[in-house]
């Protein structure tokens, strides 16, 4: 099976050299992408911000191409989860403290008391 850039799809039956054309993949953008409603994993959903999809063959009209083979980037920016790791592990220490005293000054008002 190949998928070549415009979207053509592509295979060679058994038995058979050439290979035949079975389908055409396509593309969407929208005119506003920020616009569109994240529900995770990689899945978007159009709302009233984002606009209607629009449709096209990849390649033409700016839409984009497809690359058989290729690894799709990341985009998670390591430097900046990082730092948020580490100011959330510093957040919980802090926490982690204040709790810990709080329970040492009730366990010293009980020993006043008795």
């Amino acid at each position: 099976m190949t998928i070549a850039p415009d979207g053509t799809v592509s295979v060679t039956q058994p038995g058979q050299t050439q290979p035949q054309q079975v389908g055409q993949i396509t593309l969407s953008h929208f005119i506003n992408p920020a616009g569109l409603n994240q529900l995770g994993r990689n899945l978007l959903q159009p709302t009233l911000a984002s606009g209607e999809a629009i449709d096209g063959t990849p390649g033409s009209d700016g839409i984009g191409t497809i690359n058989q083979g290729f690894l799709e980037v990341s985009n998670v920016d390591v430097a900046e989860e990082m730092v948020n790791m580490i100011i959330g592990q510093r957040a919980y220490e802090a926490n982690s403290k204040t709790i810990k005293t709080v329970d040492d000054m009730l366990s010293l008002l009980n020993n006043l008391k008795r």
